[in-house]
């Protein structure tokens, strides 16, 4: 299954498959959504960042210091601190690091 679509309705966050049915609801109470792939979905709650799969289920939970959460695309996310770029894969691992313009 493929993300196409999270919308909040109420307390939930519902998620849509590529065929535009709700395939998944997660309760708003895992966070604020940060941003979304058809591959995989990132919430922040206090001082984490939480990754969740297409199915609901967490992957990793990544301390907030990596910087905040710039893009969301494909299985990869960036997120800036300071003034540099850091590319992580949808499992948490650092990928690539440059200086932001």
């Amino acid at each position: 299954m493929a993300i196409s679509n999270i919308e909040r309705n109420g307390s939930w966050y519902d998620i849509y498959d590529q065929r535009g049915k709700r395939a998944k609801s997660l309760s708003t109470s895992i966070g604020n959504l940060e941003g979304f792939s058809s591959d995989f979905l990132i919430v922040s709650k206090m001082s984490w960042y939480d990754i969740y799969d297409e199915y609901g289920k967490r992957i990793k939970s990544l301390s907030n210091s990596i910087g905040n959460i710039v893009s969301v695309s494909g299985n990869t996310f960036v997120a800036r601190k300071s003034s540099w770029l850091d590319t992580y894969d949808m499992y948490g691992k650092k990928i690539n690091s440059r200086m932001a313009r």
